[in-house]
């Protein structure tokens, strides 16, 4: 099933079993998730949302902060009576799901976080410049070349940069307000200098001291998130972690059957220590 609305947010939910909720990254959408939608639904009750600003959830009133993404999170679960949750975020969305477990930890089973914002100043020369006022504003003008420069930067393999997903990109730049939306978030957490610092250092801490599980994965030819982020995940969230070879910033499609299998596994390991 599929566009359903609730809270303002859009999202699809499919499958039965333990559930799962899987969080894009920014100017993303829940469409990042169809192969895993097609591989988890049968053991698994899979939830993918827009956050909102993003994709077809409108764009929230006031500023985007985590704080405000993961509090309209939190909602969004009490409200279809779901949780505690294994959570899966990718680029923004792993910062979202951490903001969510460091304030809401009863609706997080366990964290996976897929080249996730989070772990160090490090970010492509394309988010730095966009953090810019009216450098930013400029360069996010909705264009087919735009949407198929930023399918570019998400894979490593330029097969997966086909016609549908530039088109999807195209459409989503033109939603009313997502520009707002993604210039909103990225001057809130970082800058011309890179990921800021203040938001990461407070947040990580508190993430770990809920003693949820974590599992970081990361395509180490991710041009987005550099790849040595993921050591620094591994020592402030003491995490377990997983190198997707030849692979970048979105591994949960570039290495869909591998990704799911990992999860699966993951998943299973926690459920089964209680």
């Amino acid at each position: 099933m599929n566009a359903r609305l609730s809270n303002g947010i859009a999202y699809r939910v499919g499958g039965q079993g333990a559930p799962v909720l899987l969080i894009h990254g920014i100017g993303r959408s829940r469409a990042d998730w169809q192969a895993q939608h097609e591989l988890l639904e049968d053991s698994f009750q899979v939830w993918s949302l827009d956050l909102p600003g993003f994709g077809d959830s409108p764009a929230p009133d006031g500023g985007m902060t985590l704080e405000r993404l993961a509090g309209d999170v939190a909602g969004f679960l009490r409200a279809q009576g779901v949780g505690p949750v294994h959570v899966v975020g990718n680029s923004l969305g792993g910062a979202v799901a951490m903001q969510l477990t460091a304030d809401h930890p009863e609706l997080v089973r366990s964290l996976l976080l897929a080249d996730s914002a989070g772990f160090g100043r490090g970010v492509s020369p394309a988010l730095r410049l966009a953090s810019i006022p009216g450098l930013g504003e400029r360069a996010m003008r909705p264009s087919r070349e735009g949407a198929r420069r930023s399918e570019r930067a998400m894979y490593h393999d330029p097969a997966f940069v086909t016609e549908e997903r530039v088109q999807h990109g195209y459409e989503l730049a033109g939603r009313p307000g997502g520009t707002d939306a993604f210039l909103g978030m990225l001057r809130s957490l970082g800058g011309v200098a890179g990921v800021k610092g203040g938001w990461r250092r407070a947040l990580l801490p508190r993430v770990r001291a809920t003693g949820v599980p974590v599992l970081i994965v990361w395509g180490d030819k991710d041009t987005v998130l550099p790849f040595r982020h993921m050591a620094r995940g591994t020592k402030a969230l003491g995490a377990r972690t997983h190198r997707f070879e030849d692979t970048g910033h979105g591994p949960q499609i570039e290495r869909a059957e591998d990704f799911a299998h990992l999860a699966r596994e993951f998943w299973d390991e926690v459920d089964h220590r209680g």
